[in-house]
């Protein structure tokens, strides 16, 4: 059994300098985010209040986001 899940969050704050950020779950718990997980095309940036969904792996320093995509929902504009 794996203890990869997948899950969904809001963007708590994203250093683009740096290349990192931190990913707020549902769930309330922080999760890293590294600029190298973000999925797409260009640029990779998040945003602060940003949602997004992802996969959650056991990296060295505890919790961290992979396969990060901004929540489409979202993003929708009227």
């Amino acid at each position: 059994m794996s203890s990869d899940q997948k899950g969904r969050g809001r963007v708590k704050w994203f250093n683009d300098s740096k290349g990192y950020g931190f990913i707020e779950q549902e769930n309330g718990q922080d999760v890293f985010v590294h600029y190298s997980a973000i999925q797409g095309e260009g640029y990779k940036s998040l945003r602060e209040g940003q949602e997004v969904v992802f996969d959650v792996i056991q990296g060295a320093r505890g919790p961290q986001a992979t396969n990060v995509e901004k929540d489409a929902a979202s993003s929708v504009q009227a």
